[in-house]
Formats: structure tokens, C-alpha cells, sequence
């Protein structure tokens, strides 16, 4: 695996964004055609198959969005342990979730002044990650 940095940390699953979004995709329309073009015999089916294809959809978003979310507050309460250790104090109430989420990918040496600087300067988490000098990789999300 090649060192993570700013321009290459980003991380999508080919066959669960690409793949599986773009077969939904296909799956929806497809159903929407039989459906104007069912006839009065077929017509329950096809308003199902839109139903049903609508709810996959609908569990493709909220999968990622719940995983996402557990990620997320394992993220917080991590980084929240790390700067306690580092400077005795937990981390500032006005970060938000995506500055803290940026944070985690500097060195323990630039955290500290890197979050006072994100709350004062309300720094978007791109402007954060494009701050920090000593990259640490986090190999293990999904």
C-alpha cells in the first residue's frame, strides 16, 4: 500500500459506489419503463418492482450513513482521548464533527496548535488537512 497523504487519502469501494449505485440506478429505471409500459394485467407488479427498487436504494444510502456515523463517533471520541493525553484537556465543544474528522490525520506534535487554529479561524476540514505537515495515515476505515 502506498503512504497516505493529503492528495491520495480519500478511499471509495469500487464495487459498493460505483457498482452496486450504478445497478440500483439501472434497476430503478428499468422498473420505472415496465411499469408506463405494463399493462392493466401487470400493472401491480411493476408499481412493486419501482416500490422495491426504491427501498434498495433507500438501504444503499442509510447503510453507508449509519456505518459512516458509528465511524464518526469512534473518530470523536478518539481524537477527544488523544488531545486529552497530549495537553490535559479535552478537545474544543466548538469543533465540529468534520474539523475533529480532518484533525485525526495530523501528527500528535500538530494537533494541538492545529485544533485551537481550527476553532479560531473556522477552518473547513480540506484547509486542515491541506495545513498539516506531518501526515498520520489511518489505514483501517472503510
Amino acid at each position: 500500500m502506498s503512504e497516505q497523504n493529503f492528495k491520495n487519502h480519500t478511499r471509495l469501494i469500487p464495487g459498493f459506489h460505483f457498482v452496486t449505485g450504478a445497478t440500483l440506478l439501472a434497476i430503478l429505471g428499468g422498473s420505472i419503463v415496465n411499469l408506463v409500459h405494463a399493462d392493466a394485467h401487470s400493472h401491480y407488479s411493476a408499481a412493486l418492482l419501482v416500490l422495491v427498487s426504491l427501498v434498495l436504494i433507500s438501504l444503499f444510502g442509510y447503510s453507508r450513513g449509519f456505518a459512516l456515523r458509528a465511524q464518526d463517533r469512534a473518530i470523536r471520541a478518539e481524537e477527544n482521548f488523544r488531545h486529552f493525553i497530549l495537553t490535559g484537556k479535552p478537545l474544543d465543544s466548538r469543533l465540529r464533527m468534520m474539523q475533529i474528522i480532518a484533525l485525526r490525520f495530523a501528527s500528535d506534535a500538530e494537533l494541538p496548535d492545529l485544533a485551537k487554529k481550527a476553532v479560531e479561524e473556522n477552518m473547513r476540514s480540506k484547509d486542515i488537512k491541506a495545513a498539516i505537515k506531518n501526515w498520520r495515515p489511518d489505514y483501517h476505515r472503510a
